[in-house]
């Protein structure tokens, strides 16, 4: 595996395999590696012949300066865990050589970033979509892998790729969970014991809420689900809600025809923590 710190050798590097002919895949993250990120570069490596991972910790999408200060980074690591899953080029910019010449642009997110974590964290999909933009200009990956345990960024990123008509082709992954169901993140490495265990609730929560959608009203789905969040007081809420799958607008009644997601985000200790699950209505009777 190579290692590039430049954009610029980033681009070049991609440029000479193309005329080789290989199709690029592009598993972009922010470091702090585990199973779910090397799932993705797995998919990617199944699908493409290359495959170039990045790691770069982006502060546009960062509200809290304290969060990006104690966001884990851990380099060494990370790359000895790509090389052995298979990763061909690691490009790991700092943030002068990443943003160097660029302006920032506001991007329309078609009004996906309206609820849920738009509204907690001001700012955060549009500096998502610029970093991504900036990563794609240098890399020009054929196909880019991303999971949907960040249902909200996976939804806007897909739709600014159709409204800007991006060559790169997205491709949604599915969240991957420990044995106890909660979703790996990065973020997960600054609970101690107690609030790891905890943590699972969230999950739990979301099963009862996908028991319950199309059998139930989605109010006293969400309200079974709060339920079982009432067992851990130490876990602050900051939202359970259902969304249509597509627009993320929150939902009042079911549609039979529509897909919904069932979001959450919560505080666990220090740290927040978020996670989603499809709830796909029941097939229709065949007749």
């Amino acid at each position: 595996m190579e290692i590039l710190t430049l954009p610029t050798e980033a681009t070049e590097w991609s440029a000479q395999a193309r005329r080789g002919g290989s199709y690029i895949g592009f598993v972009p993250t922010m470091g702090a590696l585990h199973e779910g990120h090397l799932d993705l570069v797995r998919k990617a490596k199944d699908t493409c012949d290359v495959v170039v991972c990045s790691i770069f910790v982006n502060p546009l999408q960062f509200n809290d300066p304290r969060d990006l200060e104690r966001y884990p980074r851990q380099l060494d690591q990370d790359s000895v865990l790509l090389e052995r899953t298979g990763c061909d080029l690691l490009l790991a910019p700092d943030r002068k050589d990443m943003l160097r010449g660029f302006t920032p642009r506001a991007y329309d997110l078609e009004g996906l970033d309206a609820h849920w974590e738009g509204p907690c964290r001001p700012g955060h999909f549009q500096g998502v979509v610029n970093i991504v933009e900036r990563l794609f200009f240098h890399v020009r990956p054929d196909l880019a892998f991303f999971g949907e345990k960040d249902r909200q960024q996976l939804a806007i990123l897909r739709a600014v790729a159709r409204q800007q008509r991006w060559p790169e082709r997205i491709v949604p992954c599915t969240t991957v969970r420990d044995a106890d169901g909660l979703a790996l993140s990065s973020r997960n490495q600054r609970l101690n014991a107690d609030e790891r265990r905890s943590a699972t609730v969230l999950y739990r929560a979301l099963k009862v809420l996908a028991t319950h959608a199309f059998r139930s009203t989605p109010d006293a789905a969400r309200q079974a689900a709060l339920n079982v969040l009432e067992a851990e007081p130490s876990v602050g809420l900051d939202y359970l809600g259902i969304a249509d799958a597509e627009t993320l607008v929150p939902v009042e009644q079911w549609d039979p025809l529509r897909a919904a997601v069932g979001l959450i985000a919560a505080h666990v200790g220090p740290v927040r923590l978020i996670d989603n699950i499809t709830l796909t209505p029941p097939a229709p009777l065949s007749m």
